[in-house]
């Protein structure tokens, strides 16, 4: 006959003991951490997670993808293990909540903010419009393209589903602010076929009273009001007209700020030609641009010899002292 107390005894361990002992090598999880995993069941809409805790952590569906998911198994495969954002404590019943979405979120931005700091070109399809101007996915994070930084004629309503290159004008997680310019994307690329001095053949596209915007190839550079002629000009539209087809020289090719600076002023071979006579400016073009060129060049020369001047009588006057012969650099023992 077995004696049941006996036995319960011998054993020494009861179930509050055994409460004791999970609890003794339990993981203590906190909202923030990020932990390994493993999926024990896929529901329709969301699914469990094994993370080693007491009871399963339970992810929701809207935080599986940074992207819009419609069913778990587009994203999770039963016993797949990866990593999970604890989202949430602990509930009534002992459950955490946990994420895949806010993970990908942080490495969204790491990724853009590397991308910021080597000045890369990305590319994005427009997925709607709005009055301000245009919204894109980069890395997954919504990015806006300002209205005054969208570079086609066409209009912005039709720019749905069209892939843009974009360079990044801002990239701020903490305000969530992801904003890109296809415009100096396109200047750019242009930039790299183009020189300052060179002449291009361009079309008036927009006139304002600081100056005329020049459409050269597809992209717009900037005739200043300055730059127009050697005489005092009121308004641009008294020298220039929309669609009219004229010669320019570039002066400045700024491609951090993706401008391009024009000017007719530089090719008058007499000041006041492109008020009094424009076709002498565009028929002589060349002819002053290479004077132009020729000058830019005898000033960067002038210059080099300016430092280099200074740096030989740096050299020239600078003197070398010893300790015999100058007492105050000896070190006092």
């Amino acid at each position: 006959m077995v004696n049941f107390e006996t036995t319960k005894a011998d054993i020494g361990f009861t179930h509050e003991d055994f409460e004791a002992l999970l609890d003794k090598y339990d993981y203590h999880f906190n909202p923030g951490d990020i932990v390994p995993g493993t999926v024990f069941s896929i529901e329709p809409r969301g699914a469990l997670i094994d993370i080693g805790a007491k009871t399963a952590a339970y992810l929701p569906i809207q935080e599986m993808s940074i992207n819009r998911v419609e069913a778990a198994d587009e994203v999770l495969q039963s016993n797949e293990t990866r990593e999970f954002f604890i989202l949430t404590d602990e509930n009534e019943d002992g459950q955490l909540t946990l994420s895949i979405r806010r993970i990908e979120y942080m490495r969204a931005w790491e990724r853009v903010r590397q991308l910021q700091t080597e000045d890369a070109t990305v590319r994005s399809d427009v997925f709607a419009t709005n009055r301000g101007g245009a919204l894109v996915r980069i890395e997954g994070l919504r990015g806006f393209i300002p209205g005054s930084h969208i570079s086609t004629r066409k209009p912005k309503e039709d720019l749905v589903g069209e892939d843009l290159p974009l360079k990044f004008l801002e990239v701020d997680e903490e305000r969530n602010r992801l904003v890109l310019s296809h415009r100096r994307a396109l200047v750019e690329r242009k930039m790299n076929g183009l020189q300052v001095g060179e002449v291009v053949i361009g079309a008036v596209r927009g006139l304002k009273p600081y100056g005329a915007f020049i459409d050269i190839g597809g992209v717009s550079g900037l005739l200043h009001i300055s730059e127009i002629s050697h005489d005092h000009i009121d308004t641009p539209n008294t020298v220039l007209n929309v669609n009219d087809e004229i010669k320019v020289m570039i002066i400045d090719l700024d491609a951090e700020r993706g401008r391009i600076s024009l000017s007719t002023k530089q090719l008058e071979p007499e000041p006041g030609d492109m008020v009094k006579n424009p076709e002498i400016v565009f028929e002589k073009a060349e002819e002053m641009a290479e004077r132009y060129r020729q000058q830019l060049l005898k000033a960067a020369e002038a210059e080099a010899a300016a430092a280099a001047g200074e740096l030989e009588d740096a050299g020239e006057t600078e003197e070398v002292y010893t300790e015999e012969e100058d007492p105050a650099l000896a070190v006092a023992e």
